[in-house]
């Protein structure tokens, strides 16, 4: 038996079984390298739209394409051997129809390979959720603070801070559950809000933002490493790379400039004559 047929990798079901129980761990990866390091420690792996944030300095995810989607997922893929990977459909790839988006998925599902996709909005996608489900494309939702929608909402800002807003959201939570989702994002909303959908679905909730109430968490892992220049407030950073990276490269370009850097003698063991 191959090393590869011998680790089973996680699946929507699986993720779906976890509702009450271990939470889940979630953070975004892009390429081949981080996929591997995340893939050891995380159940799933979300190829995020923050993509374009990340590695293309977008101030928002709304220039995002599907073809730059499906291209991270197959290196995420490629990199990672057991969590679920979860890739985003960006903006534009699904709005217009339940039809356009079963075409968008179906081409993410069978170019990267991956497990599920994700798409945000609340009981507007509905309809949409429950056509890709019962079709054989597991989908995650996302609601709360949906970032594709930017240019409506105004700002990036915490959703569900007071009570009397909350309604709208516990009915996008119910919503998409009841509609076929495996799971649900929950972003930026207050802890007792959270709090309530968590409890009052069938599905698990995953968190960014929105409190341990959820049933689990993903971040952006440039922002919880200490890469993105403006992480949100509510991201812990577990590690501080940029200066340590900058850190590095200036070492090298010292190097460099002072002709310190190792010559091909130091490379192949040459002798000088």
């Amino acid at each position: 038996m191959s090393v590869q047929s011998a680790i089973k990798r996680k699946t929507a079901p699986d993720l779906r079984a976890r509702k009450n129980g271990e939470p889940i761990v979630m953070l975004t990866s892009y390429h081949a390298h981080t996929a591997a390091l995340v893939d050891r420690h995380c159940d799933a792996i979300l190829v995020g739209d923050s993509l374009g944030n990340v590695m293309h300095g977008f101030e928002t995810t709304v220039p995002v394409t599907l073809d730059m989607m499906i291209l991270q997922g197959r290196a995420v893929m490629r990199g990672s051997q057991a969590a679920l990977v979860v890739v985003d459909m960006p903006f534009g790839s699904y709005e217009g129809s339940k039809e356009q988006a079963f075409h968008s998925a179906v081409r993410i599902m069978k170019e990267t390979l991956c497990g599920a996709v994700k798409l945000e909005g609340g009981a507007r996608m509905a309809e949409t959720v429950a056509f890709l489900s019962e079709r054989g494309i597991p989908v995650m939702g996302h609601i709360g603070l949906t970032p594709q929608s930017i240019n409506t909402l105004g700002s990036f800002r915490a959703q569900g801070r007071e009570e009397e807003n909350w309604a709208p959201i516990e009915n996008d939570a119910k919503t998409i559950a009841e509609a076929g989702a495996f799971s649900i994002v929950v972003e930026a909303v207050a802890e007792p809000l959270a709090r309530k959908i968590t409890q009052s679905i069938a599905v698990p909730t995953i968190g960014i933002g929105a409190s341990a109430a959820c049933d689990g968490q993903v971040l952006v892992l440039e922002d919880m490493l200490g890469l993105s220049p403006r992480a949100p407030k509510f991201v812990r950073r577990y590690g501080n790379l940029g200066p340590a990276i900058e850190e590095a490269i200036a070492g090298y370009a010292r190097d460099v400039k002072s002709r310190a850097f190792p010559g091909p003698e130091h490379v192949y063991g040459m002798k000088k004559s």
